[in-house]
């Protein structure tokens, strides 16, 4: 039997998917919770969520998701606004914190992946992994700005506009989310994401490489 044909990730590229997906889920989840607690809301960290532990965040189904049609989640978040002095500015930059974190990771990777370049430390292996770390990191930090629930994009979104157009957009938020899987599970999405992966994705990637070279060479 042919695994691959199951997976959105060869085979071989299983082992470093999966623990580049640990470290990036774990991270944007706990920066979701610590700016939350940082603001007044102490939810998060009353079920357990303001920690660095896998276990507390990562969803194993969302997980198994990804590694089968290349789309999934972590457990979220839980945010009180009610908790904050400030609720739509508080609102924004805890929604953001998520895919920020994954943009500093991949940052932190890259600079890694160049101070290790040409030495005795990068192997292959090494190499591939950090790659990999800074891919999905880049992946994950454009993929959940975008406006659809329940990313963080949408999040964002809802609150910056104001109180009157939220309530509607909550009234209609259960369609995004129907919207947002059709697209993840059906070819409407290559109208959508296939501009992410070869356009903007790439984009970020060579501003970052663009920055950090100069600095190391």
């Amino acid at each position: 039997m042919d695994f691959n044909s199951f997976l959105a990730y060869p085979l071989e590229q299983i082992p470093y998917v999966l623990m580049a997906l640990v470290v990036a889920f774990t991270i944007h989840e706990w920066a979701h919770a610590i700016a939350a607690y940082r603001f007044g809301d102490s939810t998060a960290k009353n079920q357990g969520r303001l920690t660095l532990n896998p276990i507390s965040h990562i969803d194993p189904v969302g997980v198994i998701m990804i590694l089968i049609i290349g789309f999934g989640w972590a457990r979220p978040v839980p945010v009180n606004r009610f908790f904050f002095k400030n609720p739509s500015l508080a609102g924004v930059l805890v929604s953001f914190a998520g895919p920020f974190s994954n943009f500093v990771l991949a940052f932190v990777f890259m600079i890694i992946l160049h101070v290790l370049n040409g030495t005795v430390w990068l192997s292959d292996m090494v190499s591939h992994l950090l790659e990999t770390m800074i891919y999905l990191n880049i992946v994950l930090f454009v993929f959940n700005l975008l406006p659809l629930p329940p990313l963080d994009g949408y999040r964002i979104i809802e609150d910056l506009v104001p109180n009157r157009t939220r309530a509607k957009m909550t009234q209609y938020e259960n369609y995004g989310v129907v919207i947002f899987l059709l697209l993840a599970i059906t070819p409407l999405g290559d109208y959508v994401f296939p501009p992410l992966f070869y356009t903007v994705i790439p984009f970020v990637l060579n501003g970052m490489n663009t920055i950090i070279s100069p600095l190391l060479s």
